[in-house]
């Protein structure tokens, strides 16, 4: 892949329910390397297919689709249809046949949609269910062998209907006492407590997930000077890429978060964050700056650039195609969505929903 396709680089947020002309005209001229989809682009199943459809369209090359499609409160599809249990309701049923389950009905409704990848499976341990850190219900075990064995049920049967998984969210949210939608959280733990929890997962995916989302977290133990792991040279390529021999795609996590946004300024974050080994830089909000990262890109060090337009290439080598689209087919799969929910949670609590009742949330988790 050549430097012309820099934005390649980008992963970017999508305004509305449809393609405008301004917005149409902006990814034309900086081809993203792929596209994230929240609630703000979904009110109907139709709708949802040709706006897909649409972005593949506008790409010369065949873009990454994504979405955060987990369960529970980060399920972007329950507003067209029923919503999956979260990774804390399948845990606690303690059956790994439920969540192989749900990872095929999820990766076979994405590929009807259009989607190629999937922002899953959370790998962060559970330390604390109350903990302000954005993972309340969205993991999978609070040991190490909970995770592995849950999580990994759940990414083999993603990854067997054609849909790309993504282990999030490298090194790790579990001990952060600060939601990092809001500020940087500073994580200081030793390296000897990261390796026998937090590092111990993401050691053990490190060959099975297709990709890897580094967090907004600040770790002393790798970066003495106050640096959010997205933007760390240290975690993201000494200690994931070359220490952990990962080779799949590695993404920030979304860099309109204000653990960024508060501590470093934008052309700077885009730099950094493929300075540091990244080959996606994530702009899920601020899609009017596209352009303005397409240009900072342009600062970026050439040796970085081609190494991580490379990761892009070999990533997207594995794409599929969408499934062609049925709306029966989507009935039938959210009836097994339905049929999931009461399995693992029975009749009664089945029929209430996440705490956000589907409602668009005005903080998105991811």
């Amino acid at each position: 892949m050549e430097r012309s396709s820099i934005g390649q680089l980008l992963l970017v947020g999508v305004p509305g329910l449809e393609m405008d002309t301004e917005t149409a005209r902006v990814f034309r001229k900086v081809q993203p390397g792929g596209y994230i989809l929240f609630g703000r682009n979904i009110r109907s199943v139709q709708q949802l297919r040709k706006l897909i459809e649409d972005l593949r369209d506008l790409s010369q090359i065949e873009p990454i689709i994504t979405i955060d499609q987990e369960g529970g409160r980060v399920s972007r599809l329950k507003l067209i249809g029923n919503e999956p249990p979260n990774a804390q309701q399948l845990r606690e049923k303690a059956d790994s046949t439920l969540i192989r389950e749900h990872g095929r009905i999820t990766g076979e409704l994405l590929r009807l949609f259009g989607f190629n990848l999937d922002l899953c499976p959370v790998l962060d341990i559970c330390f604390d269910e109350e903990a302000d850190n954005s993972l309340r219900g969205r993991c999978y075990g609070s040991s190490v062998e909970e995770v592995i064995e849950f999580a990994g049920a759940f990414n083999d049967a993603l990854l067997a209907t054609g849909v790309l998984s993504c282990g999030k969210h490298f090194p790790g949210y579990a001990a952060a006492g600060l939601d990092p939608h809001h500020g940087l959280p500073c994580i200081d733990r030793s390296r000897a407590e990261l390796d026998r929890t937090e590092l111990s997962i993401f050691r053990k995916f490190a060959r099975r997930v297709s990709s890897m989302m580094i967090c907004h977290a600040w770790y002393p133990v790798f970066d003495a000077e106050k640096t959010p792991a997205s933007l760390s040279r240290s975690i993201v390529t000494d200690l994931l890429l070359s220490e952990l021999g990962f080779d799949g795609l590695v993404m920030t996590d979304d860099l309109d978060m204000g653990a960024i946004i508060n501590e470093v300024g934008f052309n700077a974050t885009i730099e950094r964050a493929i300075s540091a080994g990244n080959h996606l830089a994530m702009i899920c909000h601020r899609i009017n700056l596209a352009e303005e990262a397409f240009a900072a890109l342009g600062s970026v060090k050439p040796a970085a650039v081609d190494r991580a337009l490379a990761g892009v290439a070999r990533f997207k080598a594995k794409l599929a195609p969408p499934e062609p689209f049925a709306e029966e087919r989507f009935r039938d799969l959210n009836r097994q969505i339905w049929e999931l929910r009461v399995a693992t949670l029975g009749e009664e609590r089945a029929a209430v929903r996440s705490s956000d009742d589907g409602k668009r949330s005005p903080v998105e988790i991811y």
